[in-house]
Parts: structure tokens; sequence; C-alpha cells
């Protein structure tokens, strides 16, 4: 069979190798080299998946967790590291589960790909601009500005629309909507959050561990526990960027921050009263020193409206209480999420129902695949996604007919 790839990234050279061994293979991409997202992934060390069991990834897959059980099925994470393992590439698995190559290098897990991608014929800087099937040639036709082309099957693998400087501007979209699909709203995932209170500015850069980020979407209640920091705008780090997969479809969202999510409420207000008695000449800047950085705890005062230059003695049992209730519980008003651009992946895509979870194949278009982010499947940082490119393009590739 003649087989055609659009998109040369982690699904669709992982995919294209795997088809190479038995067909004809040719894989479109505009970029100028292969796998150009895969370069910055992971920082530019390329968490390409996560050395856990099946169980384990599905409980860190936000959306298409049911449509992707059986595509986990038949490859594991094990068996993703096994792969690069057999091509040569070493690997290491850090905190969490991370897996990693050995060098720190993103451009050893893309030669990887490349070097299995031998026997595929690869056109780079060739933009796919139609794909349309000719009924009566039984045949889909793909047309782009150097030619047009006639294969028996495709397989679409263009990303989403995030990190658009890489290549992924959602053309993907644009194919499955003309053979009928529908598409779920494209929002980000995985990016920063947008708070309304200008207070933000002031703390810029200033991190915090060990705290819960608490949330209520449209009625559900959620809470992550970690490092955050603060941004120009708003609100990033490991656990923000987790909240955002869970909040970016809510209509409604409540944020706020638990500064000490270790101490029960009574265990607290027993630490303050006690630090109030030892430390009741000191002023107030100094005291919620002992609680939290500077600059955090001036505008949690400020919130209070307390002076920092106030003695300890001079806080009333009523503010006293306010600032325990603070500490637990420090509000934040939800604007939105940081633009599409922001986010490590997009949420939304390809409408799940209308393609087939064991092969990948469009239900509306026999012949006709989607894998990879083009899918309405977003996960967890932590090697999640790339696991659902490789998982999703080799449920495609050995199941083709």
């Amino acid at each position: 069979m003649r087989i055609a790839i659009i998109g040369c990234g982690a699904s669709g050279l992982f995919a294209g190798g795997l088809l190479s061994q038995q067909h004809e293979v040719t894989i479109f991409d505009k970029n100028e080299k292969c796998g150009k997202k895969l370069y910055i992934t992971g920082k530019g060390r390329c968490n390409f998946t996560n050395n856990c069991s099946k169980e384990q990834f599905l409980e860190n897959t936000i959306n298409g967790k049911k449509f992707m059980y059986s595509a986990i099925s038949q490859l594991s994470p094990q068996n993703i590291i096994d792969f690069f393992e057999q091509l040569g590439l070493k690997t290491k698995t850090e905190r969490g589960g991370r897996v990693f190559p050995v060098s720190d290098k993103s451009s050893d897990v893309i030669k990887s790909l490349q070097k299995f991608c031998s026997k595929c014929q690869i056109k780079l800087n060739e933009q796919v601009d139609d794909l349309h099937y000719v009924s009566s040639e039984n045949l889909f036709k793909i047309s782009t500005k150097k030619g047009v082309y006639f294969f028996d099957r495709v397989v679409v693998a263009t990303g989403g629309q995030s990190y658009s400087s890489t290549g992924s501007s959602g053309d993907g979209y644009k194919f499955a909507k003309a053979f009928g699909h529908k598409i779920i709203p494209i929002k980000p995932a995985l990016a920063p959050i947008e708070i309304e209170e200008q207070f933000v500015n002031q703390l810029q850069g200033v991190s915090l561990k060990n705290v819960s980020l608490n949330g209520v979407a449209d009625g559900k209640k959620l809470s992550f526990f970690g490092e955050m920091l603060f941004t120009d705008k708003g609100i990033s780090g490991p656990i923000s960027l987790t909240m955002s997969s869970y909040i970016n479809r809510a209509e409604n969202v409540e944020l706020s921050i638990d500064f000490k999510p270790a101490l029960t409420m009574e265990m607290l207000e027993k630490r303050v009263l006690k630090d109030v008695q030892e430390l009741s000449n000191k002023t107030m800047g100094t005291f919620v020193c002992s609680y939290l950085p500077k600059s955090v705890g001036k505008v949690l005062l400020q919130r209070l409206g307390i002076d920092i230059q106030q003695k300890v003695n001079g806080l009333t049992a009523a503010k006293r209480e306010e600032f325990v209730q603070l500490l637990k519980s420090f509000s934040l008003k939800f604007k939105r999420l940081y633009p599409l651009e922001s986010g490590i992946v997009t949420s939304g895509g390809v409408g799940l129902d209308q393609i087939n979870p064991k092969t990948m194949e469009s239900k509306l278009q026999k012949g006709l695949y989607f894998i990879g982010e083009v899918l309405d499947v977003d996960c967890l940082t932590g090697g999640y996604n790339l696991t659902t490119a490789f998982a999703t393009a080799y449920a495609c590739a050995v199941n083709m007919k």
C-alpha cells in the first residue's frame, strides 16, 4: 500500500517507521526539519514517556481516558522505553517516573526516530494544502505547492495548535472538518493561569513550595499540592499548570491557595496564638515572615487591612482569626488561562466518538486515520502526552488494513 502521513512529529515518525516495514510510506511536513516540537519538549531534554503502569497513565489522562484504554493496552510505557533502548538510545527514569535520554538531549530522541524511519520518503518544507478522497479512483489526493500525490491510506499527525512556531497551526482540524468530523473547541492545557488581582505584578517570580492550589470548576472540587510561582499576570508552576487542564472547559471557576496544607485549621490557630504571644513586640511585617515569603506576606496583610509596622500585640482576636483563615484559603479571582500559544499541549481537537479507538481510523471515511495531539486527548505533564502520541501511532500502524 501507498501511505501518506501528514506531520513529521513524534506520532508521525513513529507510525512511519512501523508502517514502512511493509508499505511504501511518504511523510509530509511544512517544517525544514523533523520533530520540531520534540526539540523543545522537557526544556530540550525530551521527557518522552513515563515509566508507569497502564492504570497510572489513564489516571493522568484528563480528556480521552476511556478512548485511550485500547491504545495504551496495545503499547505500554515500558514498550516505548524498550523500543528506544533497542534503537540504541540510553534512557533514565527521574522523579515522578519521567523518562529522558541519558544524554539529556532531545535531538537524540529525534535521531532515533529518524533512524527508525529510514525506509520512509520524508518530504520537508512541503505543506499539504488540500486532502480529499477521490471515490472513482478509491484513492486519497494530496495537493501541495510542489505537486499532486495519490495514496491508498492517509494518516493525519499534524499535532495541536500550541507552540505554533513549531508548525502546529491546526491544519489537521481543517482536514478533519473536510471529511465531516466535529472539532471539540480548542483550549490551552498545561498553561499558566491569569487572575484579576493586580498584586501579582508585585510578586512576579516569587515561588511557593509545599502549598495547595484549590479550585471549584462548575461545582467540582479540585486540589493540587506542590510548587507554584507568581507571574506578571497570574500564577504558573507545576500545580497551576495541572489545575489549568482541569478548568479550561469550565464556565465557573473559583481558586484559592492554602499556604499551610500540612496544618489543620485548629493546629494553625494554636501556632498563630503561640507566635502572637512570643512575638508580641515585633511588627506584623516581621511576624508574617514566619509563615510566608516577605512579599507574599505583605500582600496578605494588605488584604487584612493591617499595616506592616503595626505591633503584633495590637492584633485583635478577630483579625487573628481572619489571618488564619487567609493562610488556609487565600482566594484568587480567576480571569482566564494564558493564550493557546502558552499552553504546553492543546485541549480539544478531533472528536473521539467519530474515531475507532482500536485503530485510530475515521468512522466517517475508510482509510483515513488521526493520531497524536490532533485528537481530543490531553494529559498531565510527565511524559504522558508523548505516550499518547506513540500509543495512538502504534494502534494505527499495527491495525491498518
